[in-house]
């Protein structure tokens, strides 16, 4: 359905012009003719009406070189001929236009506007990183004058960390946190979005969810530390009461059942208090760690909690890469992965534990055949005491803070956890470390490798 603006844009036709000024060249032609007849000097009527009409064209062409420099919302003019529908289109043409203008303007106002009551910083910055434009929270969050337009963002902000965050930022992503260079007490966040050769600078005051994050730490430390003392004391009369042999039948099961949670209160407990560390201590010590070595230890310690499951384990170690980072840590979350595997794994399943070296970087991988993950949990199981099946969990006596510590843990290695799991056909929980992160082989390195029950649960790893 055709509206009426569409009706004034709508194009003239092809031979409207052409013929709206014939039809004036005939008029004025046969005016002539018709007074030559009349007058017997045909020829001098034919040459008076040709320069009448070429008159008449240059009256008509000045009347539209005064119209079009006049302001651009006045009407055009009653003129005859071409010029007249040239004039028309063009007024309706310029009209639409100042239309689209008007509303492009109300909406860039009205953007602005927005940018302008937001309590987040906003800094527009131009294709050589020099501010062109900032809201009023950038002004008061940092200090912002009038003067500092066109000045390098590398002049404003002159934290190392932000310029090495801000040079390698090609995407939208989740910004950098660093401490105000203006205002030790405050914390902030920045995110820089590229548009064009432009980018924005989106700057966040996020002091207090860094007070409350750093309050919520401390609480969780502070009563993990002050629960293991009584925990302990439980724990040691438990068990003396329990070694009693004349205690009677009907407290035998009640010990029992206290002494397993009391176990179970202490495990989560030790979680939490190696959860605080890892949160807390944000340069640990680093060493080259002998691979080799720690998944030695690990097959072992896997072994022996693995003696009433009767899985059969085996290990392959196509390597000799060594990984640098804190061993107390990172044994920790490996040795997570493969107890979590023989949790979940039914009695006398397959489990492979791997390290294998890609392009990419170093990969550890733990594949089992067991129950399975349904997908719509993945991505929520690094979080602290999620469950897959709280039932199950407290089957297998789970403090839902495993794979927690596992992502803390390889936050501190540069490494990336990835899950693959389908329900009732097994999971694969690989760690990737990235080539800055592999250091030298010991000499003595011996490569361990045992049979691998299914070497088809590699392929998981191909995409590395």
């Amino acid at each position: 359905m055709m509206t009426s603006a569409d009706n004034k844009r709508r194009p003239t036709p092809r031979y409207a012009l052409l013929w709206a000024d014939i039809r004036w060249l005939l008029f004025w032609l046969s005016g002539g003719v018709a007074l030559g007849l009349y007058s017997s000097y045909l020829l001098e009527s034919i040459i008076v009406a040709l320069l009448s009409y070429s008159l008449w064209r240059m009256y008509t062409l000045q009347r539209f070189n005064a119209w079009i420099n006049k302001p651009v919302n006045t009407p055009s003019p009653d003129m005859l001929g071409g010029l007249s529908v040239v004039a028309s289109q063009l007024y309706q043409n310029r009209k639409q236009e100042r239309l689209t203008q008007q509303k492009l303007m109300g909406l860039v106002k009205k953007i602005r506007s927005s940018l302008l009551a937001l309590q987040d910083a906003v800094i527009l910055l131009n294709d050589t990183d020099d501010l062109e434009w900032w809201n009023q929270a950038a002004e008061d969050l940092l200090a912002l004058q009038s003067s500092d337009q066109g000045n390098s963002i590398f002049n404003l902000i002159t934290v190392p960390e932000f310029r090495q965050y801000y040079q390698t930022t090609v995407s939208p992503n989740n910004g950098i946190h660093m401490v105000s260079w203006l205002n030790p007490g405050r914390y902030l966040k920045c995110e820089v979005t590229h548009f064009g050769g432009e980018k924005l600078l989106i700057i966040y005051d996020v002091t207090r969810l860094q007070h409350l994050e750093q309050m919520r730490q401390d609480f969780v430390a502070n009563v993990s530390h002050e629960l293991r003392t009584p925990l302990t004391v439980l724990m040691g009369y438990l068990e003396t009461f329990s070694d009693q042999p004349d205690i009677a039948p009907q407290w035998q099961r009640g010990f029992k059942l206290m002494t397993q949670q009391t176990a179970r209160m202490n495990s989560i407990v030790n979680d939490l208090l190696l959860l605080s560390r890892l949160e807390n201590e944000e340069k640990p010590t680093l060493n080259c760690i002998d691979m080799n070595r720690l998944l030695t230890q690990l097959f072992d310690d896997a072994s022996v909690y693995n003696k009433e499951y009767g899985h059969h384990i085996s290990l392959q170690v196509n390597t000799e890469s060594n990984i640098y980072g804190a061993e107390l840590y990172l044994n920790s979350a490996l040795l997570n992965l493969v107890v979590n595997a023989i949790k979940y794994t039914p009695k006398g399943g397959n489990i492979v534990i791997s390290w294998t070296a890609t392009e990419k970087g170093c990969v550890f991988a733990v594949i089992d055949d067991g129950i399975g993950i349904a997908p719509q949990h993945i991505s929520r199981l690094t979080e602290r005491f999620y469950r897959v099946d709280s039932g199950r969990s407290r089957a297998t006596g789970g403090t839902g803070l495993g794979l927690a510590i596992v992502k803390h843990a390889l936050y501190q290695h540069q490494a990336s956890l990835n899950i693959e799991s389908e329900e009732g056909q097994g999971s694969t929980f690989s760690i990737l470390f990235p080539p800055a992160r592999i250091c030298a082989a010991e000499p003595d390195l011996t490569t361990i490798t045992t049979t691998i029950p299914d070497t088809d649960n590699l392929n998981n790893l191909e995409k590395y």
